[in-house]
């Protein structure tokens, strides 16, 4: 059968890997309200970095199980790791609706760090063999969007859920009913992309090691390493949000359903955002949008550190959301552009190795920050290294649209 390229041709199972795709977001989505509010009332947790422990947790598997979701898929096809993805998280929503002890929250947010690390690379990878080389920057907007979109509007019922019916276990039905959909989805329609980048490629001219892969992407390639610490501050403070937000809100006198509305309203923007700022990527270019997109961020967690209220945080999340969106597919668009499509999957998944360090990453820095200075203060400090990542991308990150 002729393997074609591009979205058009692709179009039936490239929707079907967003839909995919949003699934996995909502997994993700289940415990992003509710989750930090379950630390101190139901396990008596009071300190900031203890209750980061499962952030640090999912964002370490996270990251390996990126790594490894590049690599796997080279050797083994992308299917089956989307599908050992799903597998993993099986468990997930009912450990962290059932959790005895806080240990079985960090556990599940193990299993849930390699789940999305599995599912979500895989998907990238795919729509990448699919769209080919003219609308990576599209292919990664609706890839983004449809996660994130899916994880906001998850956030905002979660909040709904536990507002009205209990911190647990309701808001954890939603995820088990993602995965479940997901996992059958997957086993059932999804077909493997894998012909589809050997149809790009030439490999007797790109043969690389998995260590010169690494050592590209992390280092050696400017515009691939430029990509892949700004991932990792991106994610930082994705971290601190994730972790420390809810509680802000809540503890200066929010409802639990106005701190869910905030919680889900970035990742709200942050998934329609990256609808237009995908193919503006494609269209303007890569550089400015990252640069510009770091900046955003790094003014709206400004805002956040000194601003109160309903209305001056949800405008601080908007401005977050709008950030990312710019950040977000754009990234993934450089590696895209610049690995050969022969090592292009273990480019990716080094990338999003250093990008989800970041959640790691912003657990350790945001709660010692909070544990020593304080909430607000743990946000300035994420702001100040926010805008720095921005200022390095500036210098050093080249345009890597190539135009036609």
């Amino acid at each position: 059968m002729t393997v074609r390229l591009g979205l058009r041709a692709n179009l039936a199972q490239f929707t079907l890997l967003v839909a995919v795709n949003a699934l996995v977001g909502g997994v993700l989505g289940q415990e992003r309200t509710v989750l930090p509010l379950l630390a101190g009332p139901v396990f008596g947790l009071s300190g900031y970095t203890v209750l980061l422990t499962y952030v640090l947790a999912f964002g370490l598997t996270k990251a390996a199980a990126n790594y490894l979701a590049g690599t796997l898929s080279d050797r083994h096809g992308r299917k089956p790791v989307l599908l050992a993805g799903w597998l993993i998280a099986v468990p997930v929503p009912a450990t962290l609706a059932l959790a005895p002890d806080w240990g079985w929250i960090v556990a599940a947010n193990v299993l849930l760090g390699l789940s999305q690390g599995l599912t979500w690379s895989t998907t990238v990878i795919m729509k990448i063999d699919l769209a080919g080389p003219r609308r990576r920057g599209l292919a990664m907007g609706l890839n983004e969007a449809a996660g994130y979109g899916a994880l906001a509007l998850t956030a905002a019922a979660t909040g709904y859920l536990a507002a009205h019916f209990g911190l647990r276990p309701a808001p954890f039905l939603l995820g088990a009913a993602y995965v479940a959909l997901g996992l059958g989805l997957t086993a059932a329609f999804v077909r493997e992309t894998r012909d589809h980048a050997r149809s790009e490629s030439h490999p007797a001219t790109a043969v690389l090691s998995g260590w010169a892969v690494f050592a590209r992407t992390s280092v050696r390639d400017r515009a691939m390493s430029a990509a892949s610490q700004a991932g990792l501050v991106n994610n930082l403070n994705d971290g601190l949000a994730m972790g420390l937000f809810p509680v802000l809100f809540v503890t200066t006198g929010l409802s639990v359903a106005g701190a869910g509305v905030l919680a889900a309203l970035y990742p709200a923007v942050w998934g329609a955002g990256q609808l237009v700022t995908g193919p503006l990527s494609d269209r303007w270019g890569r550089k400015h949008l990252i640069t510009a997109g770091m900046l955003v961020q790094a003014a709206a967690l400004g805002l956040t550190a000194l601003g109160t209220g309903f209305a001056v945080w949800a405008v601080a999340m908007v401005l977050l959301g709008a950030g990312t969106a710019m950040v977000y597919p754009t990234l993934l668009a450089v590696v895209g552009d610049v690995a050969h499509p022969a090592w292009r999957a273990r480019a990716v998944g080094v990338y999003r190795l250093w990008r989800d360090s970041g959640f790691a990453a912003g657990a350790v820095v945001s709660g010692l920050a909070a544990d020593l200075w304080g909430l607000r203060a743990a946000v300035a400090v994420v702001a100040a290294l926010t805008a720095a990542s921005g200022i390095a991308v500036a210098i050093r990150l080249p345009e890597t649209l190539r135009r036609s």
